[in-house]
């Protein structure tokens, strides 16, 4: 993605977030030129283009698209910052929120369509920005109600600007941190 389309995404994603840090967009703004977004060729051109190691099989197509927009939360366990847990909402191409994300993880659509999803061992991931959460790739392991979550199989986390643990200790135990971060969730299908 070049530096100026990253500016742009990140100017949508904080006027549709509202609670996106200027820390996170001035980040965003000096790792721009890092990120890419192309669409892969071929049978699929939603599917974004990734490295091997969080790819899709063949046999999934994506069925839905969304931009997240929220906060990993870290807490201090005296000796790290732990797992990070997700809050983030997620926007259609349209700029409508159409979905929440929160711990499993999981996400529930406004049409009530629910997916949790897990990281197969070993953990699917890539570290495309090192200043950033890395992309994933989730296997679903639940897939309930009509909507957009419907039938889905595998979730990819890419294009991640922010989101990492603090690079400082935190000052007590059970000390909790929000760090605001933006992706992009692709949600595949089986293709017939």
């Amino acid at each position: 993605m070049t530096k100026e389309r990253s500016i742009n995404r990140l100017a949508r994603a904080a006027r549709l977030g509202g609670k996106l840090t200027a820390a996170v967009a001035g980040l965003g703004l000096l790792l721009g030129s890092g990120l890419s977004a192309q669409a892969e060729g071929g049978n699929d051109n939603r599917a974004p283009e990734v490295p091997g190691t969080i790819a899709v099989p063949d046999h999934t197509k994506v069925h839905f698209h969304g931009l997240g927009i929220g906060v990993q939360i870290y807490t201090w366990d005296g000796l790290s910052w732990g797992a990070a847990v997700p809050r983030a909402k997620l926007y259609d191409s349209d700029g409508n929120i159409v979905a929440d994300h929160f711990a499993g993880p999981t996400w529930v659509s406004n049409s009530g369509s629910r997916v949790v999803g897990t990281l197969d061992p070993p953990p699917l991931k890539a570290t495309v920005d090192t200043n950033s959460i890395p992309w994933l790739r989730l296997t679903a392991l639940s897939s309930e109600g009509p909507g957009i979550f419907a039938d889905t199989t595998f979730i990819q986390r890419v294009n991640t600007v922010g989101g990492k643990a603090p690079g400082t200790n935190g000052t007590f135990l059970g000390q909790v941190a929000e760090m605001p971060y933006v992706a992009d969730y692709y949600f595949f299908r089986r293709s017939n």
